[in-house]
């Protein structure tokens, strides 16, 4: 009997007593039988791949795990298979769905449920409860997001035939109470990295060393960094399915490896917490977490470490278990031992010794793969007995979270956050005149305490927003379009206005879009206009920071360059919600036929795509250096201008609709001085193994349609690049630094290495490619370094140094200086061609990033400063501790070597695809690569 047979048979049982309430309640009523019948027929995965999941030395790949699982389909009723949709390599990414067999009859009643109460914007409490007692919770359960880390992957096909063939009462227990989602979330990853694995006849010869490139098509490691951007094809797969379809209310993310002083992290997590969220949240989280420690410890499995035997905390949004934070859902993270290949535990005698955050140690010795199978599958179970036994609650506190946010969007609301309560502490302390009732009495009650509280930390500007505007007619607005779909995309409801309309006073667009408050998500929503504020973190008072296990501030509405209003009050107005994704409004091509050529702006990001079809093109494209006055608009320096021919027609109102950009015709061509483009070759370099910013950059490159080449070491190393290339970019870790170990000893062994890789052995070293770099340079050639690549300038004797040091030029220490990757706001010279398109200030990300010091004779020697720190607070979002030391230093310059150019991002301005109101500095140098000045009109 096939798959569709037995849900057909499932739907029979159940059919009678499925019925629609008129509250739109969904109910199915259990079987008559009572139970399950065994499911004897399922073949196990020793049956069908020749090996138990867990052998040493094996591993399944992911088209063995797709032909299973279209076998477990078959064979049992409780098991079933959703298209998630393709990766970015064009396979099928399949979502499994298992539940009792009568549950299945009712599958879409029960999404329906688990919708409106995630939603909880159409429900009474009463109601809320009603659907809760009737639906079933849905837990998602994935693996192999890092494709290296086999267990978490292999798990899932052990679960899966537990879950379609056990007969136990609690597995059944389970599938009464759950719909439960497993989900391989990088499935072209698992085929590369398991393939490689078992690539050897000899079992006790395979390793998981060297793999050649990265494990996910472009970005590798960083898709558990992808999750609010929504870049990858995987990202918006699990997105899809977690926020728009299925809304399940528990996620568990399989990881490996964790600290290397414990078998395995289970939560609760570190601080700090994330602030936007609602404190059921962070409970459900810790309880969870919780029992699952209790389930390892009951059956005898040690070394189990929580808090602060980790640096995991709830803090970042962007990986696949925190965004669910901010959708109301609980998240468990686990980081495992254990390799197919049989590993030896290290010794650590202190943790052998019991505390609060590590109950039961671990004998250390001989780990077998089998045992961290062991261990996934233990804690699995005892997600999923949280969720069963639990299930009520689960459900219902789903949509007593979404119920709060929606309340919290609709009236004045503020959340408390480290500044305030830095500033409020502060101010008492230093002045406690000014707060007579509260500072005696600040750290215990006392009569007044209440008012003054309200009256310090609830000004009335520090309200949270209701809403948030985006205008239609500000210079960028289609990667406004792009912006809003990574919201859609992530469950958040996005309105449009359909006409003209006024709030408190401000005039705004037809096509501007609206995101109120309002919404169940609404923490995701402030997470991505409002600025992070992450709390002052220290070792000890004066001591040194302690790091945040991710990024401190992502703000994506700063990094995006958009243009947005607060709204602190309440508002309405014209505005419909938008349907699927929100497409760019189309610009406009004037002038008719009788015209020269074309103006359009600069500022438009998706104007690098437009120049890169019009010179594949053959068309004659140039830059204005100088400001033009065209009919009533102004345009300034850097106004792309497209000289007109019979064909270009078709081809402007093509991607005025596509790419939401207008062309303005005019009769004569400008009486200006301009640079010529042509299309660049650029190569971009890469190493052994994949690079995660080179594949970033690769996926830029391919999606602003800019041709290049994949440039390796060895190429380089051999010469004569002018040749081949005009520009070359090396992002951050691509150089190193001078006296720096370059990582030769690391490289494998070319023969171990198949023959299709072995050209891409090899690494950028200071004695044999640094010099081919400055041949290139001298000999007209442009060199892009991004973050620490801008070491280039050192190892080429440029009057340059680092700006962060002190009176003795050593670097400053961490209690001075320290900024986790946040978001910091730079100036940049507009006039310089490099500024182009850009606004007067931007926003980019800063990682550890360089930030220049020029010495007296840089001017002298060809050394210009495009973009700088001019203020002493930069800090848009995040953490910076000593800000104040960036203010006077350099971020962009570009230097003259030879008849060349090297410009040196110290910014991570291209930071996983996401700073894209700063892109056009990238994208300007590759253009200026091949520019030549020229003068138009006469």
């Amino acid at each position: 009997m096939n798959c569709r047979a037995r849900v057909a048979e499932a739907s029979a049982i159940c059919h009678a007593t499925f019925r629609r309430r008129s509250t739109s309640q969904y109910h199915c009523a259990p079987s008559a039988s009572g139970g399950l019948r065994a499911q004897s027929t399922v073949t196990s995965p020793k049956e069908h791949f020749g090996f138990n999941i867990g052998d040493d030395y094996h591993l399944a790949t992911y088209t063995q795990l797709e032909s299973y699982w279209h076998k477990l389909a078959e064979e049992s009723s409780r098991f079933s298979l959703e298209e998630m949709g393709k990766t970015a390599e064009g396979r099928t990414e399949w979502l499994a769905v298992i539940t009792a067999p009568e549950n299945f009859a009712g599958l879409d009643g029960y999404k329906e449920i688990s919708r409106r109460l995630a939603l909880a914007n159409d429900l009474t409490d009463e109601e809320a409860r009603g659907l809760a007692q009737e639906g079933k919770a849905v837990a998602w359960i994935d693996g192999g997001l890092h494709a290296s880390e086999v267990v978490g992957a292999q798990q899932l096909i052990q679960l899966s035939y537990e879950l379609a063939s056990f007969t136990d009462a609690e597995t059944q227990r389970f599938l009464d109470d759950l719909i439960i989602l497993l989900a391989p979330v990088n499935p072209d990853g698992m085929e590369l990295v398991s393939s490689w694995y078992m690539r050897r006849p000899e079992p006790t010869e395979r390793s998981m060393g060297d793999v050649p490139r990265l494990y996910q098509k472009y970005i590798g490691h960083d898709n558990n960094r992808d999750f609010y951007r929504v870049a990858q094809p995987e990202t918006e797969n699990a997105a899809r399915a977690m926020f728009r379809e299925w809304f399940p209310q528990l996620a568990y993310n399989h990881h490996q490896t964790g600290p290397s002083d414990i078998f395995v992290f289970v939560p609760p997590f570190r601080e700090p917490p994330g602030y936007w969220y609602d404190p059921l949240l962070v409970l459900g989280n810790q309880a969870v977490g919780l029992a699952m420690h209790q389930r390892l410890a009951t059956e005898g499995k040690g070394g189990a470490g929580m808090r602060q035997y980790a640096n995991y905390s709830t803090w970042y949004n962007g990986s696949i278990r925190t965004v669910g934070y901010y959708h109301n859902q609980i998240g468990m993270l686990t980081e495992m031992k254990g390799s197919p290949t049989p590993m030896e535990l290290a010794f650590y005698p202190d943790r052998q010794l019991a505390a609060n955050d590590f109950p039961l140690p671990h004998t250390p010795g001989v780990w077998h793969f089998q045992q961290s199978i062991d261990y996934s599958i233990t804690l699995d179970r005892a997600f999923l007995d949280y969720a069963s036994r639990n299930r009520e609650n689960v459900l219902y506190n789903r949509y007593v979270m979404g119920r709060r946010n929606i309340e919290k969007g609709s009236r004045d609301n503020w959340t408390v956050l480290p500044h305030i309560v830095y500033e409020v502490n502060d101010s008492v302390l230093a002045n406690p005149e000014d707060a007579p009732q509260l500072a005696p009495t600040f750290r215990r009650r006392g009569p007044g305490v209440s008012k003054r509280y309200l009256d310090l930390f609830r000004r009335h500007e520090n309200r949270d927003p209701r809403g948030f505007i985006i205008p239609s007619n500000q210079p960028d607005f289609p990667t406004a379009v792009e912006f809003v779909n990574t919201l859609i995309k992530n469950g958040v409801d996005v309105l449009q206005a359909t006409e003209n309309f006024t709030v408190l006073g401000k005039r705004y667009p037809a096509g501007s879009f609206v995101i109120k408050a309002a919404q169940a998500f609404r923490p995701h929503v402030l997470d991505m206009f409002e600025p992070q504020n992450h709390p002052n973190d220290f070792l000890y008072p004066g001591g040194p920071p302690i790091p945040p296990y991710d990024n401190a501030g992502w703000t994506l509405a700063f990094q995006m360059g958009l243009g947005f209003d607060r709204i602190l009050e309440g508002f309405d107005g014209p505005f419909e919600r938008v349907d699927g994704l929100a497409m760019p409004l189309p610009g406009t091509v004037t002038g008719g036929g009788n015209v020269a050529g074309y103006l359009f702006s600069h500022r438009v990001a998706n104007s690098a795509i437009a120049v890169n079809r019009l010179l594949a093109g053959g068309q004659t494209v140039f830059w204005l250096t100088e400001p033009v006055t065209a009919g009533q608009e102004n345009h300034p320096e850097g106004t792309i201008y497209v000289r007109a021919n019979g064909s270009l027609g078709p081809d402007l109102e093509e991607m005025a609709r596509d790419l939401g950009l207008s062309f303005e015709g005019v009769s004569e061509e400008p009486d200006v001085t301009a640079l010529a483009l042509s299309q660049p070759r650029v190569g971009l370099w890469d190493r052994y193994g994949g690079s995660m910013p080179s594949g970033w950059t690769r996926w830029l490159l391919e999606r602003f349609e800019f041709p290049f080449e994949v440039v390796f070491p060895p190429r380089l190393d051999a010469g004569r690049l002018n040749a081949a290339y005009d520009a070359l970019v090396f992002p951050t870790e691509a150089i190193p630094a001078p006296g720096e170990n370059d990582g030769s000893s690391r490289l494998p062994d070319p023969q171990d290495v198949p023959e299709v890789y072995r050209e891409n052995i090899g690494v950028v070293s200071e004695h044999t490619t640094i010099p081919r770099l400055e041949e290139f340079l001298n000999s007209g050639g442009s060199v892009l370094t991004i973050g620490s690549s801008a070491t280039l300038a050192q190892h080429l004797g440029l009057p340059v140094k680092s700006h962060l040091v002190d009176g003795n030029d050593r670097p400053l220490p961490p209690d001075q200086f320290f900024i986790p990757s946040s978001i910091v706001r730079v100036k940049v010279d507009t006039l310089e061609p490099l500024g182009y398109g850009l606004a007067g200030h931007v926003d980019v990300a800063y990682d550890e990033s360089p930030v220049l010091r020029f010495e007296p004779d840089a001017d002298r020697m060809g050394v210009r400063q495009v973009s700088w720190f001019d203020s002493d607070r930069p800090l848009r979002s995040g953490w910076a501790w000593g800000q104040d030391r960036l203010y006077g230093g350099t971020a962009v310059a570009q230097a003259d070597v030879g008849q060349g150019t090297l410009f040196l991002f110290g910014p991570e301005i291209l930071f996983r695809a996401q700073p894209q109101g700063a892109f056009n500095l990238f994208f300007n140098a590759l253009y200026l690569s091949t520019a030549r000045e020229v003068r138009l009109g006469g």
